[in-house]
């Protein structure tokens, strides 16, 4: 190989080495222009500044934490713990105290067919508490005890929930946790769950923040140290051997809270709307069975004497189809479509009768208890 051969290679090897020099230092000072003269730092450090170039998202976890601190101080206090006595055998919930006057909010289903009841407070004291009525349907009840209550839960807009918003669960679980606080967030608005008892209990708030026997009319609280929902129920799993559930968690919306509580304080109960009949769902599955004519729908099996329906002209062995502008389908059963009338409203209820539907038109009575 000559001598000009060896110089040429030499030539093209220094002009390459020197390329990629002048490109590191200018891809160098390219980085330091566009992250704003970062002078040192890890990698991580320098990613990250290059980042928020274009979004720039800032939390504060001591924020956060100072604003559940303070949603638990404004609240716990109100917080109570339930106990009741069901054949013998002590039973217990959670409450929270919504009025000065010693007035309580809890669920039916804590307190139901339970003598004597009492109700702890936050400081330990227990007074002995006055069952002053309660809703079924809504599961919800009012208690009343007598002593010096200085801190009242405030109570919120159920109607403004976000799902994603946080929110922080009271209660006693299992009655001996008392006020324990668990945080999570709303996962939805507006669930529907199947009692098994013949209507649906509608528009729950689902929760991931931890709810356990006990925390039953426990208050659901907002950052803002409001109540927004009575805690009511827990879903685990679809049964024995199916899948199992955790963190699904329902409550009450205070709206639908704070109106059945006001109509028990007033009046002792809740004004639901009367028809007076005795009725059967009607199913797909039934409706084969049977050859019944309509697939969907409630059998009359008995018209109550002197009641709306009787007065109506309703009668043994008709099928309700629809009431007002709902028809009566898996997502719209009779008592949940009967309770969005009221008291002394007049309604048209779409009835299948011998071989055809006809209109019949009911003024609605009103019952504390009664399904129909």
């Amino acid at each position: 190989m000559s001598w000009k051969t060896i110089a040429y290679l030499f030539l093209v090897a220094f002009v390459a080495v020197g390329s990629a020099m002048l490109g590191a230092v200018v891809g160098g000072l390219f980085v330091y222009n566009r992250v704003g003269g970062v002078e040192s730092g890890s990698p991580a450090e320098v990613i990250a500044a290059a980042s928020t170039e274009s979004v720039s998202i800032t939390v504060s976890s001591a924020e956060m934490q100072t604003a559940i601190t303070n949603a638990v101080e404004k609240v716990g206090p109100a917080v109570v713990t339930v106990i009741g006595e069901l054949g013998g055998q002590p039973v217990s919930g959670s409450g929270v105290i919504i009025s000065s006057a010693g007035y309580i909010l809890t669920n039916n289903h804590v307190v139901e067919n339970t003598s004597p009841i009492f109700v702890t407070l936050a400081d330990g004291t227990e007074l002995p508490a006055e069952l002053v009525g309660t809703d079924i349907f809504a599961d919800l009840a009012v208690l009343k005890a007598d002593g010096e209550f200085p801190v009242v839960a405030t109570l919120g807009n159920s109607e403004t929930l976000k799902p994603g918003e946080t929110v922080i669960g009271i209660g006693s679980p299992l009655g001996d946790f008392v006020n324990t606080v668990t945080v999570g967030v709303i996962s939805a608005t507006g669930r529907v769950i199947d009692t098994g008892n013949g209507y649906l209990m509608e528009d729950l708030i689902q929760t991931d923040a931890a709810i356990n026997q006990g925390n039953s009319g426990g208050p659901l609280v907002n950052l803002a140290g409001e109540v927004v929902g009575i805690n009511t129920l827990i879903v685990r799993g679809t049964g024995f051997g199916g899948t199992i559930a955790e963190g699904l968690g329902f409550a009450i919306p205070v709206n639908t809270a704070r109106a059945v509580a006001e109509q028990i304080i007033e009046k002792g109960y809740v004004a639901r709307p009367y028809l007076g009949v005795r009725w059967q769902p009607i199913t797909p599955a039934l409706a084969r069975n049977y050859s019944l004519p309509v697939e969907w729908g409630a059998y009359i099996f008995r018209v109550m004497p002197d009641s709306p329906a009787m007065k109506a002209g309703l009668q043994e062995g008709d099928i309700i189809t629809k009431i007002g502008d709902v028809s009566l389908d898996g997502e719209h059963n009779f008592i949940n479509a009967l309770f969005n009338h009221q008291p002394g409203e007049e309604v048209t209820l779409t009835v299948f009768r011998g071989s055809g539907l006809i209109e019949v038109q009911v003024t609605l009575g009103e019952t504390r208890r009664d399904s129909g």
